[in-house]
């Protein structure tokens, strides 16, 4: 793999917060104190310079941009802390920073998984008051992702959705919902190859694909009240579906062992008519080593009744409640969403949190997936805004899996998972 992919996948991993949440999510056994009120907007203060923490695989495409603030701010200037290892060293360190009431960072870029938890903890300051920020031309979801208990807490920086790839040399024609898609597979076995392909294995992925699933057939994992609703009839129908795909051989059986990686060396092999992934993979199936160069098409995900639904990915910037500059800060992260910087992500494959980017007509010619990714985020929904989001995912991976593998069936599932979300708050 050349340069330039391992680039894009880190990218998108990074855009999604798989670079962090495939690990941490599903084994995080952190203890969590939580807030019943929502904490009351600090005092601003005064201006002056500011550190901006963010993972390594950030840093470098951030550089560009903290330096054209550093310019046009000498007397603000960000300096960018770079934090090492992996996402839940990265999450442990700034857990430890924060509870010690450090204002060594101002700044922080939040896995969207990690903002609940950051802001039910009152370790990050809420955007309301003299910190209110603009997210009126943000795509809502973006904006969801970054919100607690009804209170904007981060400012989205980028964010991520899936799409549904599709081999059109195997099958020519897009399904306009999943019973189509599921009716097209026949195409796939006449050419001997897998129909879809995606994340089944017991890790983040998994959640993601289960809740995409769930959401996608009218149900949801959490009601807005934060309990469980996993076992509504939607909830489960789409839990059924998910299962009776796996078992009826439209989703691939390797799928149960397969990450975001075995799915495009599959899909970019030839192997799998369709594929969910992220908009990484399509640029590596145009380049010329690729076997399905110039026969794929993406779209939205497919659902029930239509458009299905995606999990947003992203990082959401939050300022430390501790800061001494909130309003250098506050104007940075803004800055950062800027439609001259939400351009530059986009040229980067960092997918831009700003809609307006998703239609500039010289992007989509050079990344034609945009506007289906547009529609996909617009119809993506959050990982559930919750503290305890790690204990979440657990109890989904836990129990989809045993009803994908171990013929646990989807009424035991969902009563099962509803009782290990409920006991994680």
């Amino acid at each position: 793999m050349n340069t330039r992919h391992n680039f894009r996948i880190g990218a998108f991993l990074t855009a999604l917060g798989v670079a962090g949440s495939l690990g941490l999510a599903g084994c995080s056994d952190e203890t969590t104190t939580t807030n019943s009120a929502a904490p009351t907007p600090a005092t601003a203060g005064a201006r002056g310079p500011i550190t901006y923490a963010l993972g390594k695989l950030d840093t470098e495409l951030l550089a560009p941009i903290v330096d054209k603030w550093n310019q046009a701010h000498p007397d603000e200037q960000v300096t960018m802390k770079e934090l090492a290892g992996e996402a839940g060293d990265q999450r442990d360190f700034l857990v430890q920073n924060l509870q010690a009431g450090s204002d060594d960072i101002d700044v922080m870029a939040l896995d969207v998984i990690w903002t609940a938890e950051f802001a039910a903890n009152q370790w990050i300051a809420p955007l309301k008051g003299e910190l209110a920020v603009d997210t009126s031309k943000l795509l809502k979801p973006t904006v969801d992702s970054a919100t607690y208990l009804g209170t904007l807490y981060a400012m989205p920086q980028n964010t991520n959705g899936q799409l549904l790839f599709r081999n059109t040399k195997i099958v020519p024609t897009a399904p306009k919902n999943f019973a189509e898609l599921t009716d097209s597979c026949e195409l796939a076995r006449e050419k001997n190859v897998e129909c879809l392909t995606l994340q089944l294995k017991q890790y983040e992925g998994l959640t993601v694909n289960a809740a995409g699933f769930i959401e996608g057939w009218g149900g949801h994992i959490l009601n807005e009240d934060g309990s469980p609703a996993v076992a509504t009839d939607e909830a489960k129908a789409g839990m059924q579906a998910l299962v009776d795909a796996y078992k009826d051989g439209v989703i691939a059986k390797n799928s149960t062992s397969t990450t975001e990686q075995e799915t495009h060396l599959g899909f970019l092999a030839g192997e799998t008519a369709y594929a969910i992934n992220w908009p990484y993979m399509y640029d590596m199936a145009q380049d010329n080593d690729s076997t399905v160069a110039g026969r794929v098409e993406v779209q939205p995900l497919v659902g029930k009744s239509g458009v299905g639904v995606s999990t947003l990915g992203g990082l959401n910037n939050g300022i430390n409640v501790n800061s001494k500059h909130k309003e250098t800060a506050k104007d940075f992260i803004e800055f950062i969403t800027s439609a001259e910087n939400q351009s530059y992500f986009a040229e980067k494959s960092f997918p831009p949190v700003l809609a307006s980017i998703y239609d500039d007509a010289d992007l989509i010619a050079k990344y034609p997936y945009l506007p289906a990714l547009k529609i996909s985020l617009e119809n993506a929904v959050p990982r559930p805004a919750s503290p305890f989001y790690p204990a979440i995912s657990k109890a989904i991976q836990d129990n989809a899996y045993a009803a994908l593998t171990d013929g646990k069936s989807v009424d035991d599932a969902a009563r099962d998972m509803e009782a290990a979300i409920r006991a994680a708050g």
